[in-house]
């Protein structure tokens, strides 16, 4: 794999998500149907300023965009030149199962359910330390730019 510099890059020309809100560091796997990306939880974020004080924890919804914007990087090998931007439209079946903190690092992956039209079906998985912390099916929908 490239390094991070370069990864951001790429993971920048294929979805038009920017910092504060870029959430993946890195894609490590890709292929037509599946992705798998890492992220690093800063003690710095935004969202974990005041998610809790004197213990900060990433919030799950955080964990949902991850997957999500792992979700649209994929999609973009399958959208190519199409216009529009990858736009969730559901979540469904979200569970947590472990806390996740700043300074931990995870691994998500989305894969490719089904494809109708502009309709994506995708679902999602997040790991810290090999464990699950969240999973998730949900859907997106090519919106015009």
């Amino acid at each position: 794999m490239t390094d991070s510099t370069d990864s951001v890059l790429n993971i920048e020309q294929a979805i038009p998500h920017r910092p504060p809100m870029l959430l993946l560091d890195a894609v490590l796997e890709i292929d037509p149907q599946r992705i798998v990306c890492r992220k690093t939880f800063r003690e710095d974020e935004f969202f974990v300023q005041g998610h809790y004080p004197g213990y900060p924890l990433v919030p799950g919804v955080i964990l949902c965009e991850c997957t999500m914007q792992a979700g649209a990087v994929l999609l973009s090998q399958h959208t190519g030149d199409e216009p529009g931007v990858p736009v969730a439209t559901r979540m469904n079946e979200v569970k947590f199962k472990r806390m996740v903190r700043p300074g931990e690092t995870v691994t998500i992956e989305a894969e490719l359910v089904e494809r109708l039209g502009d309709a994506f079906f995708l679902t999602g998985k997040v790991r810290c330390d090999g464990k699950l912390a969240a999973r998730l099916d949900f859907a997106c929908a090519m919106a015009p730019e």
